[in-house]
């Protein structure tokens, strides 16, 4: 869809130049081949000799200079019409590897040459492709910090170099180890030189020299500042034994000499042994800082370091006293190019410093060592799992007169504008990245070669640019040729270059003659002022004035490099040349006076979205659409739904294919890594414990995480918490004896109605009985009373 985008912003800006307004080819002026083709691709040259002698010129609009059609029809000839076409040519074009083995001829990127020629102001689109082969070989180098403070981490490693190992051949069945150790710099302030006997045993008590108890009974060797202990080998069961040899060393100061030792483990490509067809990790593991550039003035240290390798026959780096340590920088640029991987394995208190230096070095990752290194193992392997999982291009010597403009194709097939990388990636995955290349200018060299590659890689696109800035016709100029009246000028893709004092179409004039009557030929019109008001018209021609302003150029001095719009106080935003009124922008901007830079990557969140996906990317600026988001990214949103919201949408469609989001835009909005697990841990302040009640009326517990790369991770556990339904074990006898209890409740019931029944009955009948009784006495009273 990218794609298609560009090619129809192409055809709209192709009829841009046809019909609104005036031919932008015919209207710049100009008077050379070379100008004509850096006004615009589509425009053209005519180097006919007498083309406009053909042609009435009274009145007449027709330039050498027009739209090759234009030209054609004018009555050019096609053989000397130049009209350089911009093309792409792939040279070399090898098949991706499926898995590396034990072959030496691994191609993970596609293509591997290619050739552009490329008009100003034109562009070509070419397309890489690259995929991590499965099973690629690996080469370790472990470099450990020797002071004091690691001897608990130095004697866990002794236990740890097998299990490291045969951990790492699950990844990789072709592997290399390597063990370096450094120190610092062995001179004061950065060592201990009270006396000789510290200075060959540090770690003897220097309150209590002299005194054999304080003495530590194995002595340790002096300070060094770095040593290649074992070079890159595959026998991994001396990498257990040299670790074995080694013994901890001792310093003066807190920061160890960490980076003279990287740069070292870097650059001494045929001591350490690193293979030009492996991936390189660099394991780097120490619990305190790092001098950096310039600290090693402060032991009389000027000389700035020179980026060389100087490892001695002993394999020890002779110039530590000598060279002031590197540049974060500096190692960044070596670590590229040597296509090194730098794992930071570092104590707690440490890590966000080495996490800032991570966010510095593209390629590298952070992880925390326990108390004892006891988990530098899964360390390793969750730090290379990382790298392994993000392929991002780098690019290398591309000219400033080149923009380049890449948009990635990730998993899901999905074109994501303005983004070089892709993560969340397995070993096998493919991924494409589309890379529009614009001429924004014409550099002195004709050709130029840059490289693109991924971080990590050794593999490489190398693109070739002819920049097809000067004509063929140029080549076969004729010197004081006799059609440049009487030799007076040189003959050049169909025009004079009269020599100095002479003018006119064949220099047929000199400077000092005047004729009134070629004043018409040096206005557009009969009411238009001679040479625009800013000339004189010599010979029919105008000769313009120069000003304080700026250059004014053309047939009637209608150009000049001073009128172009402003944008605060300077000409074309200072990001631009004025050209005959226009701004022609350079690389990265864009706009009628180039103040709208067309980078992305200010915008790029997190998450690895444009504007967090909240807002759009405009000129170099997110513009948030998003009610109630706010920040240079918009990754402030307090009204917008929370991350457990988010992320719940995300583990339906990406884990149970589900929900909303499925079949619509979830492999775009969703770029999490899912793992699942028996239950959540904690990892870092950067994770979130979520949980959710699904369509089934299940809670769903999952862990939201973001690591220092961007790359987030939802830790789902695998058993999600469902209702459980009655158990009939249990609920039949407790149904059973409910009923019997009813029943027996009920007969209870039953008969104390009946007893409270028959009681009263018989109360009642022996109310009656006595009241019959009373009634025979009554009767008889009466009878005696009577009688």
């Amino acid at each position: 869809m990218g794609l298609n985008l560009i090619e129809v912003w192409h055809v709209y800006e192709f009829n841009d130049v046809l019909f609104l307004g005036s031919n932008i080819c015919t209207s710049r002026g100009v008077s050379n081949c070379k100008e004509c083709l850096s006004i615009h691709p589509t425009c053209a040259w005519c180097s006919q000799e007498w083309l406009l002698e053909m042609l009435p010129s009274e009145g007449s609009s027709l330039s050498r200079c027009d739209l090759r059609d234009s030209l054609i029809q004018s009555g050019c000839g096609v053989k000397f019409i130049e009209f350089p076409v911009s093309s792409m040519r792939i040279l070399e074009n090898v098949p991706l590897s499926d898995k590396a083995g034990g072959s030496d001829d691994i191609t993970q990127i596609q293509p591997q040459k290619i050739h552009l020629t490329l008009r100003p102001d034109d562009s070509k689109i070419f397309t890489v492709t690259v995929k991590q082969a499965a099973d690629y070989p690996v080469d370790l180098y472990y470099l450990m910090d020797m002071t004091n403070t690691m001897k608990d981490d130095l004697q866990k490693l002794y236990t740890l170099g097998n299990g490291l190992a045969t951990a790492l051949r699950g990844v990789t069945s072709n592997l290399r180890m390597g063990f370096g150790a450094f120190v610092d710099k062995p001179l004061s302030p950065y060592m201990y030189i009270y006396s000789e006997e510290v200075i060959r045993n540090p770690l003897i008590s220097v309150s209590l020299l002299g005194s054999d108890c304080c003495r530590f009974p194995e002595p340790c060797p002096p300070q060094f500042g770095y040593r290649n202990v074992l070079s890159l080998t595959d026998q991994v069961e001396r990498f257990t034994e040299e670790v074995k040899k080694q013994k901890v060393s001792r310093n003066r100061d807190a920061p160890e000499g960490g980076f003279d030792a990287i740069m070292q483990a870097v650059v001494c490509k045929d001591k350490i042994g690193w293979r030009p067809d492996a991936s390189h990790l660099l394991i780097f593991t120490s619990d305190d800082r790092s001098h950096l550039a310039l600290d090693a003035r402060l032991a009389g240290i000027v000389q700035p370091h020179d980026g060389e390798c100087h490892i001695n026959n002993n394999n020890e780096y002779d110039k530590s006293t000598i060279l002031d340590y590197p540049s974060l920088g500096m190692i960044t640029d070596k670590l590229s190019e040597n296509n090194i991987n730098l794992i930071f394995a570092v104590t707690s208190p440490m890590v966000e410093l080495y996490r800032n230096y991570s966010e510095l070095i593209p390629g590298s990752a952070v992880g925390m060592l326990s108390r004892d290194s006891g988990n530098v193992v899964q360390l390793i392997l969750d730090a290379y799992a990382r790298i392994r999982s993000k392929v991002e291009l780098e690019l290398l010597g591309v000219p400033d007169e080149l923009s380049l403009f890449i948009n990635a194709t990730c998993l899901g097939g999905e074109v994501i504008p303005g983004v070089k990388s892709c993560a969340g990636l397995k070993i096998g995955d493919t991924v494409s990245f589309s890379i529009e290349a614009k001429l924004y200018g014409c550099p002195k060299e004709k050709s130029r070669t840059f490289m693109v590659k991924p971080i990590g890689f050794k593999d490489t696109l190398q693109v070739t640019v002819d920049f097809a800035c000067e004509c063929n016709c140029q080549q076969s100029s004729v010197p004081t040729s006799p059609s440049c009246h009487h030799g007076n000028g040189t003959l050049e893709c169909g025009v004079c270059l009269c020599d100095p004092g002479r003018l006119g179409s064949r220099c047929e004039c000199s400077e000092g003659e005047y004729n009134p009557t070629q004043q018409d030929r040096c206005s557009p019109n009969p009411a238009a002022p001679v040479c625009s008001g800013r000339g004189d018209c010599v010979c029919g021609q105008c000769a313009c004035r120069s000003t304080d302003f700026g250059k004014v150029w053309g047939p009637y001095c209608e150009c000049d490099d001073f009128s172009c719009l402003r944008s605060k106080g300077q000409i074309c935003s200072g990001n631009g040349e004025c050209n005959c009124g226009n701004c022609q922008c350079s690389p990265g901007w864009s706009g009628d006076s180039c103040a709208c830079s067309t980078r992305t990557d200010a915008c790029m969140g997190s998450g690895g979205m444009l504007c967090s996906g909240r807002g759009h990317c405009l000129c170099g600026v997110c513009e948030c659409t998003q009610p109630g988001a706010y920040g240079l990214t918009c990754e402030k949103c307090p009204t917008c739904p929370d991350a457990c919201t988010i992320k719940k949408e995300c583990v339906e469609c990406k884990h149970y294919k589900r929900g909303d989001l499925y079949e619509k835009n979830c492999n775009h909005v969703c770029r999490d890594k899912i793992e699942q697990v028996d239950e959540l841990v904690f990892h870092e302040k950067n994770s979130v414990n979520c949980s959710y009640k699904d369509e089934d009326d299940c809670v769903q517990n999952f862990q939201y995480y973001e690591d220092a790369s961007g790359q987030s991770f939802l830790y789902l556990v695998k058993e999600p918490e469902c209702p459980k339904g009655p158990d009939f074990l249990v609920v039949a006898p407790l149904v059973i004896g409910a009923i019997l209890l009813l029943g027996l409740a009920a007969l209870l019931v039953w008969k104390l109605l009946i007893t409270i029944h028959d009681r009263r009955e018989f109360a009642k009948f022996e109310e009656e009985k006595a009241r019959a009784k009373w009634e025979a006495v009554r009767l008889t009273f009466r009878l005696f009373v009577r009688c």
